[in-house]
């Protein structure tokens, strides 16, 4: 990877090897279990170190949550992109912070 991963090409990536809008329900159902496994390896503090296995992990994890959230956006056929956008002005309206939210980057 280059390290401009964007979202809409992981939406693209998944939605090309795993799309089955009738089984948005067991989407979900993934996606608490990785929920689950995340918080398992927050509470345990179990992050990749240089030589440690990704298994497990809080980086593992963190990936698997993404993937599966974005798998249930493509069942409804949700740009995760335009909704960042959107919701992000909604944010900074009710939030007020310093940092604004840069768009196309």
């Amino acid at each position: 990877m280059d390290g401009k991963t964007t979202v809409k090409y992981l939406q693209n990536y998944i939605k090309s090897k795993d799309f089955k809008p009738d089984m948005v329900k067991d989407y979900f159902l993934k996606l608490s279990e990785e929920v689950g496994e995340l918080a398992k390896a927050v509470r345990k503090d179990i992050c990749r170190c240089n030589s440690q296995e990704i298994k497990g992990t809080v980086d593992e994890e963190i990936w698997d949550v993404i993937y599966y959230a974005l798998a249930i956006a493509n069942c409804y056929n949700i740009d995760i992109e335009s909704v960042i956008k959107e919701k992000e002005k909604i944010n900074q309206l009710k939030y007020h912070s310093e940092i604004e939210f840069e768009e196309n980057r």
